[in-house]
């Protein structure tokens, strides 16, 4: 089933994000991580991809070797095994970075062999060391490009990524919309965006999708902030803000981890609630293949 399909069934739902897990653990292992979400009845599952690292070897001549490090299991065994597990579509990403045109059309041959109606397409981030992302010969340099690829290749529904406080390396919102409809013109039917932490955020960024002549869906992604030290990595990481009021209440229980994860919880429910309340169709969440403070929402929300 397509996306998009869901979206007009008139209750709202919510989604998930997965990360493929490193090697070492079993497919029981990850499918009993994921048991726990499905009693909320998730309509599809998102699992992302990693492009490869790289480390240099020492050889006995004192050159080095490149390596490739490839840690995490595939998403397509991911993909594989969710679905024979668990009723849910499961939408793939693909990234431009570290493939080629070609790399991308064997992938999407691969997921019209297991029945996956979607995809997530996304430029990918920069290589670690890079200051900017540099396309792999033979690939993509944007999301709009890989998204008319993908498009043309076949009835895939495509998702796209978006900012509500801009993509770091936009000179400004208005231009990151502008890169977000190009994006929607070349073929994308629906938007998940960038976790965020005030919903004023969210509907500002909606309204001005809108002006810009966004008409397809844009759904609100969620994390539950776990930890103190999030305070720090989510910025550094993602180039979203964390409110003042859930800083200082954070800050406030000091080294309680168990209050501060409730701290966070409770954030994320008055955040979901909210963003229902408003008609949204359906909430993502971001699990970081951790679910039990994404549960408690659920549990609250759905």
């Amino acid at each position: 089933m397509r996306i998009t399909e869901l979206f007009t069934s008139g209750r709202p739902f919510p989604s998930l994000e997965i990360v493929p897990p490193l090697g070492g653990i079993t497919k029981d292992e990850l499918l009993s991580s994921i048991e726990p979400l499905m009693e909320f009845q998730p309509r599809y599952i998102n699992v992302t991809t990693h492009r490869d690292e790289f480390r240099y070897a020492p050889l006995p001549d004192g050159r080095f070797r490149k390596e490739v490090v490839n840690s995490r299991v595939s998403p397509v065994a991911v993909c594989a095994s969710i679905q024979a597990r668990f009723p849910v579509e499961v939408v793939p990403h693909i990234i431009c970075g570290g493939q080629t045109a070609h790399d991308i059309e064997r992938q999407l041959q691969d997921f019209r062999f297991m029945g996956i109606d979607n995809v997530m397409a996304l430029r990918g981030d920069s290589l670690a060391g890079e200051k900017r992302f540099t396309p792999t010969p033979g690939g993509y340099s944007h999301a709009s490009e890989l998204v008319a690829a993908i498009q043309g290749a076949g009835n895939f529904c495509i998702g796209v990524g978006a900012y509500p406080e801009k993509h770091f390396e936009a000179a400004n919102l208005e231009t990151d919309i502008a890169f977000l409809k190009e994006k929607v013109d070349a073929g994308a039917h629906y938007i998940i965006t960038q976790m965020f932490f005030d919903n004023d955020v969210f509907f500002r960024f909606e309204e001005r999708c809108r002006e810009a002549g966004i008409t397809v869906p844009i759904i609100p992604g969620l994390k539950p902030l776990t930890s103190v030290r999030q305070l720090q990595l989510l910025p550094e990481s993602f180039s979203i803000d964390i409110p003042p009021a859930l800083t200082r209440e954070i800050h406030a229980a000091g080294e309680d981890a168990v209050l501060v994860r409730q701290i966070g919880t409770d954030w994320c429910i008055r955040q979901c609630n909210g963003l229902l309340g408003r008609g949204v169709p359906a909430v993502h969440f971001y699990t970081m293949s951790k679910s039990r403070s994404v549960v408690e929402v659920l549990r609250s929300c759905f």
